[in-house]
């Protein structure tokens, strides 16, 4: 605090006194913001319960998808052990491609197809633009972190500010409400 300003970024009060910059009611607004609990640059933050709510649409297509393929792997086992043992490897193998595809819509259109019928999209949290399929991958694959640690990692988002899980945390993302881009069970959904 000064009668006079000391140089380059100091400003004067209502009360005729001038402060360093450090000290502007401003001086937070930049990258060591503190966090508004629920807000990101981008928009709000999505909250647990939305999140928890697109999972499982995405997870239940994959079950319809894995039920059929169980029926087809039975019957198939009845036939002959071995042609089984090879189809259910294959469905295996299916599901996994689709999770990992799942993740790549998520990093090159934002979300996949449970969080666009929710309204939700994941940005990356110093750019607020998709992160990109690879990087889409690489989420889903974090996201065994957040399971591993007996699944305390999917509950990060009710008690961080940034509402991110620990695979958030890793890739530097965060999911936000995009309630604008909402969209219906079609089969766009599933096309990058």
């Amino acid at each position: 605090m000064s009668d006079t300003s000391q140089g380059p970024g100091w400003w004067q009060a209502s009360d005729g006194k001038w402060y360093p910059p450090e000290q502007s009611p401003t001086a937070g607004a930049g990258a060591g913001a503190a966090e508004v609990p629920g807000q990101s640059a981008y928009g709000p933050l999505a909250d647990w319960g939305t999140r928890a709510v697109a999972y499982p649409i995405d997870v239940g297509m994959a079950v319809v998808l894995w039920i059929i393929g169980f029926i087809i792997v039975a019957i198939l086992a009845a036939i002959s052990d071995t042609l089984g043992a090879i189809v259910g490897v294959l469905l295996y193998i299916v599901l996994s491609f689709i999770f990992l595809y799942y993740g790549f819509l998520v990093g090159a259109k934002g979300r996949s197809p449970g969080m666009a019928i929710i309204g939700l999209r994941c940005v990356g949290e110093e750019t607020g633009q998709v992160i990109g399929g690879g990087m889409g991958v690489v989420r889903t694959i974090a996201h065994i972190v957040d399971s591993i640690i007996c699944y305390v990692g999917w509950f990060f988002p009710l008690w961080d500010p940034k509402r991110q899980t620990l695979a958030d945390k890793i890739m530097k993302t965060v999911v936000i409400k995009d309630d604008a881009s909402k969209a219906g069970f079609s089969p766009d959904l599933f096309k990058p």
